[in-house]
């Protein structure tokens, strides 16, 4: 739609003629906007549609400027055919002829009837500048409303069909509304894409976002927020499906390994135990920790496991599963902590025998074997050593003696192997 030239002087019959030319395409120009108007998919629907919020009271503004705008277009159509009539009176336009189309040209000699009062003046450039914008501003609310319809209905069915099939199969493996919180969020979720929609369909234009400082008609972008929240909840529930789905396929052999894994823990806990008595009878003067039995709340929850799965209860197993698999390598791991902190001081007495010997192979090797006081202090460490309770204090200091006196005969305070051996 276009702009007409400002007013002037008495215009003559070449200015009049190209005025009249170029308001004649400018008229051609209108009339083609403001049928792709009115023949308009969005504008249609408008009409059609049960409208409810700000759509409903943008739309019957709307309606108002678009009547209008046939008003003022069948004004200017009228006025241009009349200078077309005065210019046609005859081939050279008197000067009388010319001043009265310069005024109906350029003046504001075009009247409409208006709204609240009697009527209108305009000159056709004012005109021309109305209806643009009464069109600009009708043009983008009915784009507006069109984007969202053809963008968010159909992906909310889309949705809505993803939906109908998760529930299903949510149905398949036990999970339902009140006993599996899934199955709450799929009923969550009906209920907000059912709301969405029908909101979507009777009021458009609360889910636009215009552009900011866009002045193109319909610059902006349909509103996505709930529905690409919803659409991500549906994701999580979906992957908890999977999760739960996976479970029915695997349950036996889980639960298999659980046993397992118990079982070990419950073997090595029992090996602490027995070992607990052993270093008890073997060890004096040392503090050896308590070993507990087997927490008797896992056994009942693995068997509450089978339960659920020979019901093919897998909403209810998957969780218990998860929970399980991760209690029962605490429970192994904390078995064998219990048995190494047991055994330790079997552990260190095992150490200085080793040392024990390992010197005395070392002092034979240089034919000291039958060092009288090397002898002794073996025979004395070895005697604490494998003698029951052995008191692993005494012992030790008994092998560190022997090696010292192993050093110095070895090769005195400089040799570092025994100086090294010293400090073992």
């Amino acid at each position: 739609m276009g702009v007409t030239d400002p007013a002037g002087p008495v215009m003559d019959r070449d200015e009049v003629d190209r005025a009249l030319a170029r308001l004649g395409q400018e008229h051609e120009a209108i009339e083609t906007s403001l049928l792709a108007l009115q023949d308009h998919a969005g504008r249609r629907l408008l009409e059609g549609a049960e409208l409810t919020g700000v759509t409903k009271e943008r739309w019957q503004g709307a309606e108002d400027r678009i009547t209008r705008l046939w008003t003022y277009f069948d004004a200017y159509a009228a006025a241009l055919r009349s200078a077309h009539d005065i210019r046609g009176r005859r081939r050279w336009s008197s000067r009388e002829d010319l001043a009265e189309l310069t005024e109906l040209l350029r003046g504001e000699g075009v009247t409409v009837a208006g709204e609240k009062t009697l009527s209108e003046s305009f000159s056709l450039a004012a005109l021309v500048d109305r209806m643009n914008e009464l069109y600009a501003t009708s043009l983008d609310l009915v784009v507006a409303a069109d984007a969202v319809w053809s963008a968010l209905p159909a992906r909310i069915d889309l949705l809505a069909a993803e939906l109908r099939r998760t529930r299903e199969l949510a149905h398949s493996v036990g999970v339902r509304p009140g006993e599996h919180p899934a199955g709450d969020d799929l009923e969550r979720i009906t209920r907000i894409l059912t709301k969405l929609r029908e909101d979507v369909v009777s009021d458009p234009l609360a889910f636009w976002l215009p552009t900011e400082g866009s002045s193109a008609p319909g610059g902006g972008r349909p509103d996505t927020t709930v529905y690409d929240r919803e659409a991500r909840a549906l994701e999580d529930v979906r992957r908890e499906i999977d999760a739960v789905l996976t479970v029915r396929q695997d349950a036996e052999q889980r639960l298999i390994r659980l046993r397992d894994v118990l079982s070990r823990a419950d073997r090595t806990l029992a090996e602490a135990r027995t070992a607990r008595g052993e270093v008890l009878a073997k060890i004096a003067a040392t503090e050896v920790p308590v070993v507990s039995g087997p927490p008797t709340v896992l056994q009942e929850q693995l068997a509450a496991a089978a339960e659920y799965r020979r019901q093919a209860q897998w909403h209810r197993l998957s969780p218990l599963l998860e929970s399980l698999e991760e209690k029962a390598e605490d429970e192994l791991l904390r078995a064998r902590e219990s048995l190494t902190a047991v055994t330790a001081p079997l552990a260190v007495r095992a150490e200085l025998r080793g040392r024990l010997d390992a010197y005395r192979a070392k002092v034979a090797r240089h034919g000291l074997a039958e060092d009288p006081f090397l002898i002794e202090r073996y025979d004395a460490a070895r005697r604490m050593l494998w003698s029951a309770p052995c008191d692993l204090r005494v012992a030790e200091q008994a092998v560190l003696r022997y090696q010292r006196l192993a050093a110095d005969l070895l090769g005195g305070p400089g040799a570092p192997q025994d100086r090294e051996g010293d400090q073992s």
